[in-house]
């Protein structure tokens, strides 16, 4: 199967939730994300693949080479962030499901013996943007979550993780297939590889990442009756949260550390009513696991000292905190021979977004690469890396994973 289907696929794969400025919005366990998830179903049934989904909502598109032998598993995720763009996630998995299909042909051509099999994987809700946290499906595979508490989780309309699995048909209650490695290629994300004219990233380690979810409880009041001086007003305090968080970056070296609020939720959002509650959530993300501690300290000082000129309370919980995992040497090498037995240039590249690589990093052989990002914009609709750079990608993919399925890396686990 060429470039031509795999651009095909991408582009109608696309369609699915598809927004007015060329981005998609195709959260979690969405009508959207049954579109796609029913389209990945389809691909895997035409080809005769064995398709399994676990009580968490993950599907394994499953091709069997040699009974009884785990698989190396290949893919990404395919829901959004709202708004988002159409190639986070969604490249990684029809690029892995064409490298499958590659492979597999390649093995019943030259009736190759391998040593293990191979599967595609969609993971559920590696976004985060319905429920959070975010890498869900993954994190509970790798047995970093709880199955039992995430199925639980709530997004902001009050609807669990079961409910909106069942609601679109996919809480499934398959078995979860034996695997001895994992590979994921994804878009940077960022402007090095753009920057430098370089084809392939080969990921070496990721950032650190700590995560605070943070609760502002003022009183609800009459915005039009209530003296300035009796107000204990959550959303003010929280605006200053906000403004803390962005500005801690400064007390350090440029670009040491980056920081943001995400989510932010205030109660009961009258036009007449002052605030009595705001939820927020802070991401800190750094190379340097001191640094995110310095961060954090100074955070809590000062928003301690808010909620004490505001007379209210400010909750701060950790929350959905990553050290720095370095992916397997053996790995980067292999993606390095892949690249230059393709004609590709590659560098070593670190990732500051957490992928679905980061919790399989954990349990087995893992390999992560990157293609170009224009512009290094994602999580928007602008998000864009061109059909060449997504093509030579699932060329890499498809070299790496046959390498994987002959034990490439199998000495490298842990």
């Amino acid at each position: 199967m060429g470039a031509s289907q795999f651009l095909t696929d991408f582009h109608h794969v696309a369609t699915f939730g598809a927004t007015a400025n060329d981005g998609v919005d195709r959260q979690a366990a969405t009508a959207e994300d049954k579109l796609s998830r029913d389209w990945f179903a389809a691909f895997a049934a035409a080809r005769g693949w064995e398709l399994r989904v676990d009580a968490i909502g993950n599907m394994f598109a499953l091709i069997e080479f040699k009974p009884g032998a785990p698989y190396v598993l290949i893919g990404s995720h395919l829901d959004s962030q709202p708004l988002g763009g159409r190639f986070d996630g969604a490249y990684g998995v029809i690029a892995a499901l064409h490298a499958a299909e590659r492979v597999a042909a390649r093995v019943a051509e030259d009736g190759a013996r391998v040593e293990f099999n191979i599967g595609v994987v969609n993971w559920f809700n590696e976004e985060g943007g319905r429920f959070p946290p975010s890498i869900m499906g993954s994190s509970v595979f790798a047995g970093l979550m709880d199955e039992g508490e995430v199925l639980q989780v709530r997004d902001l309309a009050g609807v669990s993780v079961a409910e909106a699995l069942d609601a679109i048909g996919y809480r499934g209650a398959d078995p979860r297939p034996a695997v001895a490695g994992y590979a994921e290629i994804h878009i940077e994300q960022g402007r090095i590889l753009e920057r430098e004219g370089i084809n392939l990233g080969a990921v070496d380690y990721s950032w650190y990442t700590q995560k605070l979810d943070i609760e502002v409880l003022g009183e609800q009041s009459h915005t039009g009756a209530t003296a300035m001086a009796d107000r204990h007003d959550a959303l003010v305090a929280a605006s200053k949260v906000v403004l803390l968080v962005h500005d801690v970056t400064t007390k350090f070296d440029d670009e040491a550390i980056v920081s943001s609020v995400g989510r932010f939720t205030v109660e009961p959002n009258s036009p007449i009513v002052v605030a009595r509650r705001v939820h927020l959530v802070a991401d800190l993300r750094s190379e340097s696991p001191e640094i995110v501690a310095a961060a954090r300290a100074s955070l809590l000082d000062d928003i301690a000292a808010v909620a004490a000129d505001h007379d209210i309370t400010i909750n701060v919980r950790d929350f959905d905190v990553r050290d720095i995992q370095a992916f397997p040497q053996a790995g980067v090498d292999l993606t390095g021979k892949v690249a230059a037995d393709l004609g590709l240039s590659v560098r070593p590249i670190r990732t500051m977004a957490g992928h679905d690589s980061v919790p399989m990093n954990r349990i087995v052989p893992t390999v992560m690469m990157f293609i170009p990002s224009v512009d290094g914009v994602s999580h928007c609709e602008r998000e864009f890396s061109t059909d060449e750079d997504m093509v030579a990608g699932v060329d890499a993919l498809t070299n790496v994973a046959w390498e994987m399925v002959n034990g490439a890396l199998s000495e490298s686990a842990a």
